[in-house]
């Protein structure tokens, strides 16, 4: 297996209106679709469609949702050994606004999400081992999304934890130091360090801070259109990768294009380095924005074929 997965699928409810609504504010939509997401789902299927061989630690509930979740990771020629469907739960999901601008505003309920434990991921520990990278995020109980992080670590499986949605800022530091590689956006950044992160110049500092401070051993800060900031060691400088500039329809998932991107290179393409990883990875998330919708948005690698060549 190249990428084993430990987290969330969340079915998307994505209304499109011409500008994200204030408080209290009625606003009539111009369109709507449903489409599969989560943050565990979406980075496993931008990973696969790549060409990536990746698998899911994941529940769902029993509900129709659940079921067509289910057929579409298996539709994709994800492993689902180890996605359980939850008798008497829904499953997870996401009210998604879009605006004219491509800007989104969201609200998750976990549902099955929530029942992820730490027993599921020991009984997918022969699957993990197999791994040649272990994603995480932060939409299951953070007790099982660590246990997974050091269970890898143990392995000697390399790690990435997204921090997405935004912890608060007591979260266990264990979650800093055990990832190989600590990605999070400008917001996530922002709220874990307590500074405003919103340029490359602000995230070089704030790689410092999370390597130095934080204990990280690596960090790749995304900025959205300003592409992202890497720093590899606490005795490397952080360096600003841009990204291509686009017109954007829909930012929802771009995050998770990145992150699943990036792990289909570091595991199927080892002679590149990791910032040309990261490079080609930005280009295809910003392909991503280009198009509605989450994982349908995600380009395949015939479509890209510059890119994952």
């Amino acid at each position: 297996m190249d990428v084993v997965i430990v987290g969330s699928c969340i079915t998307d409810f994505s209304s499109y209106v011409s500008h994200l609504p204030q408080k209290g504010e009625t606003l009539t939509g111009h369109k709507f679709e449903t489409g599969f997401g989560g943050k565990g789902g979406n980075q496993c299927i931008a990973a696969v469609k790549l060409g990536a061989k990746t698998a899911m630690v994941a529940k769902l509930g029993d509900d129709v949702f659940g079921k067509s979740y289910f057929e579409n990771l298996k539709d994709n020629n994800v492993n689902c050994d180890h996605v359980q469907r939850v008798t008497g739960e829904a499953t997870g999901i996401a009210s998604i606004f879009v605006g004219d601008d491509g800007s989104n505003c969201i609200v998750i309920v976990p549902n099955a999400n929530d029942l992820l434990t730490t027993d599921d991921v020991e009984k997918a520990e022969d699957l993990i081992k197999s791994a040649k990278l272990v994603v995480c995020q932060n939409e299951v109980p953070r007790e099982t999304t660590l246990y997974a992080l050091k269970l890898a670590q143990k392995h000697g499986v390399v790690t990435i934890f997204n921090p997405a949605p935004a912890p608060p800022k007591d979260i266990d530091p264990e979650f800093f130091t055990v990832p190989d590689i600590f990605c999070p956006n400008e917001t996530e950044a922002s709220t874990l360090l307590g500074m405003n992160v919103n340029s490359p110049e602000s995230a070089q500092e704030a790689c410092g801070q999370f390597i130095n401070s934080k204990g990280c051993k690596s960090v790749i800060i995304t900025l959205g259109e300003k592409g992202a900031v890497y720093q590899a060691s606490k005795d490397d400088a952080p360096i600003h990768i841009p990204t291509v500039p686009v017109a954007a329809v829909d930012t929802t998932g771009a995050g998770d294009s990145f992150i699943g991107s990036l792990a289909f290179f570091l595991t199927n393409r080892p002679t590149l380095t990791v910032p040309e990883m990261i490079q080609r990875a930005g280009q295809i998330a910003a392909v991503s924005v280009t198009k509605t919708g989450t994982q349908k948005s995600f380009p395949k690698a015939e479509e890209v074929p510059d890119l994952v060549k």
